[in-house]
């Protein structure tokens, strides 16, 4: 007895006929989260480069963000984790969330505190 997959993405927002519709769909939204990426790569708006948010430029942040997005959705539709028990689905998914939430955390907190340390300690930047 085959196990039949749930034919819907977005929470039920857009439901599919088949595998190979939603298939395709998870890949048209993937796609286009990727399009947004390169074109904010290219283009790099200058209010997202000027401004930051807790010492790390904004469109870093974007970047971070769309990337985890496109984690979920591969891990969610692609590795049928929708189609699994939810204590499963969360000790997968939430506990890179965690994870990766904290190696910013660290990676921004150190990042600062070395370049301090080179702009204003006796060190100089020799790189």
């Amino acid at each position: 007895m085959a196990h039949e997959h749930k034919l819907e993405i977005f929470r039920g927002l857009l439901k599919f006929k088949s595998n190979t519709q939603k298939i395709w769909g998870v890949l048209i939204f993937l796609s286009i989260v990727t399009a947004i990426e390169v074109v904010l790569g290219i283009t790099k708006p200058a209010i997202l480069v000027e401004n930051s948010f807790i010492d790390m430029k904004l469109l870093n942040w974007i970047f971070i963000i769309l990337t985890l997005v496109k984690a979920y959705y591969i891990a969610w539709d692609f590795m049928h984790l929708r189609d699994e028990k939810s204590s499963l689905r969360r000790a997968i998914v939430w506990t890179p969330i965690f994870l990766v939430s904290y190696l910013v955390f660290i990676l921004l907190f150190e990042a600062t505190y070395i370049y301090e340390v080179f702009k204003e300690g006796f060190l100089a930047w020799n790189f």
